[in-house]
């Protein structure tokens, strides 16, 4: 296959994807150890149940509004990369470049590095494990999912299917024991809202509820393996979008019912402790919360490395990277520099514990690019009015405008919160600007001497 000619949309790689696997990869590199985390900083941010489930529900609405408008570019641009080639045709390679680059040295390595030491971490928990062989194990986990992703895009999917199905089916089954098997109760909804509920603290929560959100966009980087792309992508994108947010109202449901707010907000595995309030685990609690996060870890880890490398074959295939990384495996049909170059640089972050611990405040890195691919919609529907667009943003204009203002909130917001690590990332992404002025003199001369 990877021998045979491009498709109708330049697309070398295999279609193989359909609806499941692709909804499969949108929710498995979306709900990571976040859902397992961050409760705890909403809870101690916002103090009454009310707030803090409106919270939730405003950052799936915001993301839903992400979806839905990607989903217009991806079925009308099915092609590997997703955002960078939408930024590609709306402003033209340099923001393209700039976005791959930010994938290739901030924003991928670092999430592998930061979901395989989790991972390790929670491996722990069965197999005491010391630092040093911590980062050993996260190393070997990046190692074997770029394996199964490297050998087919097809087993690839085959694990995400399998391991996306048992997270959700087990944070279902969490809510579910919570309310019939738990020790909760209806009075920690009690008082629903409170005199200290404002408008600017809301606001504030929002940030890293966003992040537990963040990866739905991630999907549109494999569009050039997508069966029947210009159907399924819209309704992957929809669905899987929406599938994530009615698992993460009912999951806090469930930890607010066990626990009550106060507690929770000073529980930073509150997981692990709503899990101890379920009769039917016994003394199990821990063991159970664990095996989940495992799950959930791996499912994100396959998912990140089977989504992430597309963008630097995309680069690559369009003279944006050396053309090396656009190489297809014979054998396997799969971009395999790509696939080795991620992980490469994952697992040699993984092996710095200092940076796997900073690598959460890098993803801001990919934020701005996701923001400027939404306005994408406005100046292609300027600029391109005659491309086929059989789906068509629902709510435009309100839709996108609602996602770009938040995304310049949550910009705005690092710089003011943590200006020394959001000026790092800017300035790491600014550096790729001498490279990409050298490959487009090195394609100028190129295209002289032919």
């Amino acid at each position: 296959m990877s021998g045979s000619g491009p498709d109708r949309w330049g697309e070398r790689l295999p279609r193989t994807l359909g609806l499941t696997s692709a909804i499969a990869v949108l929710i498995g590199t979306t709900i990571g150890s976040g859902i397992f985390r961050v409760p705890a900083t909403i809870a101690h941010q916002l103090h009454a149940p009310g707030p803090v489930l409106l919270a939730w529900i405003l950052g799936g609405l915001i993301s839903l509004c992400g979806a839905l408008t990607i989903a217009e570019l991806a079925a009308a641009m099915p092609r590997s990369g997703g955002v960078f080639a939408y930024l590609l045709e709306a402003f033209g390679p340099l923001p393209g470049f700039l976005f791959g680059w930010a994938e290739l040295t901030i924003v991928r390595p670092c999430a592998l590095a930061s979901i395989a030491t989790i991972f390790s971490e929670y491996l722990g928990y069965f197999f005491p494990l010391t630092p040093s062989t911590a980062r050993v194990v996260a190393v070997v986990a990046i190692a074997c999912v770029a394996l199964i992703n490297y050998s087919g895009v097809g087993r690839a999917a085959a694990v995400m299917n399998v391991m996306t199905t048992l997270k959700y089916g087990a944070l279902a089954a969490l809510a579910c024991l919570a309310f019939t098997a738990g020790s909760g109760n209806k009075a920690h909804f009690l008082p629903l809202c409170n005199q200290s509920c404002e408008w600017p603290l809301l606001v504030s929560a929002l940030i890293p509820i966003l992040y537990t959100y963040d990866g739905w966009g991630n999907l549109s980087y494999v569009s050039g393996e997508i069966k029947d792309p210009q159907r399924t992508l819209p309704l992957a994108l929809i669905l899987g979008t929406v599938a994530i947010i009615v698992i993460y109202l009912i999951v806090n449901t469930a930890f607010i019912y066990l626990v009550p707010l106060p507690e929770m907000a000073h529980s930073n595995l509150i997981a692990a402790t709503a899990a101890q309030r379920i009769g039917l685990f016994g003394g199990f609690g821990g063991a159970a919360i664990s095996a989940v996060v495992l799950i959930s870890t791996f499912s994100g880890l396959n998912g990140s490395i089977m989504t992430g490398p597309r963008i630097l074959f995309a680069m690559a295939e369009r003279g944006l990277l050396f053309k090396s990384v656009a190489r297809i495996s014979p054998r396997f049909a799969t971009p395999s520099v790509a696939i080795w170059l991620a992980a490469g640089l994952g697992a040699l972050y993984a092996s710095q514990n200092d940076f796997a611990q900073l690598a959460s405040k890098f993803i801001l890195g990919s934020w701005p690019f996701f923001a400027l691919a939404v306005a994408g919609v406005f100046v292609l529907r300027r600029t391109r009015p005659d491309l086929a667009r059989p789906y068509r943003t629902w709510g435009y204009p309100v839709v996108p405008v609602v996602f770009i203002v938040v995304s310049i909130g949550m910009t705005a917001n690092a710089l003011w919160t943590d200006p020394v690590n959001t000026s790092l990332t800017f300035a790491i992404i600014a550096a790729g600007l001498p490279l990409y002025y050298l490959l487009r003199h090195r394609r100028a001369l190129a295209a002289q001497q032919s």
